[in-house]
């Protein structure tokens, strides 16, 4: 469950400061051929490689300035090697260099995985800051945790990325906020922390999440004697997930055209068309490339969508990159335990309909008609509320898939039996009588039908066609 969001007195201070920072990004990816010589840990996702390096650099740039500092210029280098010493060669190195001191750069940020060693060399050579796609990334889930589990999680994943980062200064820990890299604080001392007390603060930390699992476990089994469905919704960064979980709960979560809008959890309440009640589940969004430290130190929020009943993949069908973010998710998933092919637990959810231009739509249309019905994925547009119906529809489909069809009849006066059976089955269809008593088709599941006909002496078992 959520948190009581936790405000800090300093964020329009480092809003201030990074607003006032001068960035330069380097897209310095590897060239086709050059990735299949490259070893498994300098290669890019499956999601990277199938978009084009100026895309790559586009949210890369579009990375940056989620943190709100000036995006001055960029660069893409395209590499046929990586150097141990500087990730890119001397000759790149000295062309950033002047681009640094020509727009009095301070922070330039490295769309790649840098070593200790690379990162420290290359501030050298630069004379400035220098971040890499892990370090920003953390530095955003930072800024966006608004929950004390939320910036515990950051802080644990920004503590195991410091501690391979050899001992350098470290100002988190006398700040107490999300903000990690590059902008500072009120502390400016630069406490010098080692790596025993990294390690000190990591196992306190860990010990933290463990009681927020555990909580986390308790609110879990207690929707489930309840019991409710849960649906979560997953997707790639600024997909659409808010906007869409606002659309069908009626709530009021932050969804703005923003990467990493939403980080801390969020569960609503939905009714479905025939009555039933679930519970929606919204997540962070996911990265190409995102840290594994991350996914780690997120794994209890993330066991929301290990344990839902059924997934809502949300893509931001209008993009360009749509099927390399898919690509993406799906490797994510898998890293959960989650089949993203199981087609009766997950459904995708193409969002953002009311941005195709006419050609796209048809060719949408055509792409969805030749898929079979029970794969076939919903177009739907939050904002404008298409296909929203039919998706909660879809979603009622599914929960009934492998459950038993009954036929029940409650008196108007029996209002605890009508009770049970809403929070106990899927009421499918309601109608009422003369006498105010009630006709409910309802679906069960298999475990349950014991208990529904001891409950109930008027029970009329159908197939799910009736």
């Amino acid at each position: 469950m959520s948190e009581t969001t936790i405000a800090d007195p300093r964020f329009d201070l480092e809003l201030q400061r990074a607003r006032q920072t001068r960035a330069l990004i380097v897209g310095p990816y590897l060239s086709p051929k050059a990735v299949y010589g490259a070893d498994q840990a300098s290669r890019p996702s499956a999601g990277a490689m199938m978009r084009s390096p100026d895309a790559r650099l586009d949210e890369a740039i579009g990375l940056v300035a989620a943190i709100d500092v000036q995006v001055i210029s960029s660069a893409l280098v395209m590499l046929n090697q990586i150097r141990p010493a500087t990730y890119i060669g001397t000759g790149k190195v000295e062309e950033i260099k002047a681009l640094v001191e020509e727009h009095s750069i301070g922070l330039v940020m490295m769309d790649c995985a840098l070593s200790p060693v690379q990162q420290r060399n290359l501030e050298k050579a630069f004379e400035t800051k220098v971040i890499d796609r892990t370090g920003l990334i953390l530095e955003i889930f930072g800024r966006r945790a608004r929950t004390r589990e939320g910036r515990l999680q950051v802080e644990l994943a920004h503590l195991t990325y410091q501690k391979s980062r050899l001992v350098r200064s470290w100002t988190h820990l006398e700040r107490q906020r999300g903000g990690f890299g590059f902008m500072g604080g009120p502390g400016e001392s630069q406490i010098e922390i080692d790596r025993r007390l990294l390690q000190e603060r990591m196992t306190r930390i860990e010990r933290e999440l463990e009681q927020v699992q555990r909580t986390r476990g308790l609110h879990r089994k207690k929707r489930q004697d309840v019991p409710y469905p849960v649906i979560a919704l997953v997707g790639y960064t600024n997909a659409g997930k808010s906007s869409l979980f606002n659309r069908l709960t009626q709530a009021d979560v932050l969804a703005q055209d923003l990467l990493f809008a939403t980080l801390d959890p969020t569960l609503r309440g939905v009714k479905l068309p025939h009555g039933a009640r679930v519970m929606l589940s919204d997540t962070v969004g996911f990265i190409s490339d995102l840290p594994t430290m991350l996914v780690s130190a997120f794994r209890a929020t993330l066991e929301e969508v290990t344990e839902a009943d059924i997934i809502l993949h949300v893509r931001d069908i209008a993009h360009e990159d749509s099927d390399a973010q898919s690509t993406d998710v799906e490797t994510i998933l898998r890293e959960l335990g989650v089949d993203p092919h199981n087609h009766q637990r997950l459904i995708e959810v193409w969002n953002k309909s009311d941005l195709l231009r006419e050609d796209d739509r048809l060719k949408t249309n055509n792409s969805l008609s030749r898929r079979p019905i029970d794969e076939r994925p919903f177009l739907v547009s939050a904002v404008s509320g298409e296909g929203i119906a039919h998706l909660l529809e879809g979603i009622e489909t599914r929960l009934a898939h492998g459950h038993a069809f009954f036929m029940i009849h409650v008196d108007a006066t029996d209002g605890a039996a009508l009770h049970w059976l809403y929070e106990h089955a899927h009421v499918l269809e309601r109608n009422s009588n003369e006498d105010g008593s009630l006709d409910l088709r309802i679906s069960i599941s298999p475990d349950r039908i014991e208990r529904l006909c001891h409950r109930f002496s008027d029970v009329r078992r159908m197939d799910a066609a009736s």
